[in-house]
């Protein structure tokens, strides 16, 4: 099945998220940059671009996502929403407004996208795929996504929680047992993660 294929039959709930996961790796997506500005929201584009434009990003809770599309036409979607129709020569195909914003982009193998470049990025960053249109998808920074040194969920980038003030329910003993996040015992997880955590 095509990555589109996948994405669609996920939405169905009759869809396999490894092989969805696998054929975004095999995929060239297309990933509108943005020029390298100051106050300017994009991803590095670390080693595909040194020195270059940026990457179409948004931060949303707590995450950089990487915008990156199917084909022309679903960046054309996406450009609509935004205030621009993506046209123009060698950028998304779509109407014909010569006074809209035209959109720039690079096609990078989706297995670049997850394994170079999100790593670049430097916080904690996924894919955002084909938003705007009728089944978008997010592939967060997890293990089985990313590589385990950038997943948020892996324990190794798990950081401890800051100390608390001691519990005012005593554990077994009559002390406080010990505290891990929200008030649970346990280790800190992946919503205590940090990229400047010691790995």
């Amino acid at each position: 099945m095509s990555l589109t294929d996948e994405v669609a039959a996920v939405h169905a709930e009759r869809g396999r998220p490894a092989a969805m996961v696998g054929e975004l790796r095999r995929t060239a997506v297309l990933v509108p940059t943005v020029p390298a500005e100051p106050g300017m929201s994009g991803a590095s584009g670390g080693p595909d671009a040194p020195g270059e434009d940026g990457l179409l990003s948004v931060d949303f809770g707590g995450i950089r996502w990487i915008c990156a599309f199917t084909d022309e036409a679903a960046l054309a979607r996406f450009a609509a929403t935004r205030g621009g129709n993506g046209s123009g020569a060698g950028n998304a195909s779509g109407g014909t407004d010569a006074s809209s914003t035209d959109w720039e982009y690079r096609t990078v193998l989706g297995a670049r996208l997850l394994d170079v470049v999100v790593p670049a990025v430097g916080v904690p960053a996924g894919v955002a795929l084909d938003v705007g249109s009728e089944h978008p998808m997010m592939f967060p920074p997890v293990v089985g996504i990313v590589p385990d040194a950038v997943a948020v969920d892996a324990p190794e980038n798990w950081r401890p929680a800051a100390p608390e003030a001691p519990r005012s329910a005593e554990g077994p003993g009559g002390t406080a047992g010990p505290q891990g996040p929200n008030g649970t015992d346990g280790p800190a997880g992946p919503e205590n993660y940090s990229p400047e955590a010691p790995r």
